[in-house]
């Protein structure tokens, strides 16, 4: 998710795309968190490690 957070965010801004540019933002931070969590080792969505 974080991968493709940063692919939209690359495009959003290379287009002039808004829409994009947010979808990307938001799920760069949702990857980003889901990848903490499981780094810290709390369960996301039933799974121990979230890659």
């Amino acid at each position: 998710m974080v991968v493709l957070g940063i692919i939209l965010l690359i495009i959003g801004f290379l287009t002039h795309l808004a829409f994009l540019w947010t979808i990307g933002i938001i799920i760069l931070v949702v990857g980003a968190v889901l990848w903490l969590l499981g780094a810290v080792g709390h369960a996301v969505g039933g799974r121990r490690h979230y890659w």
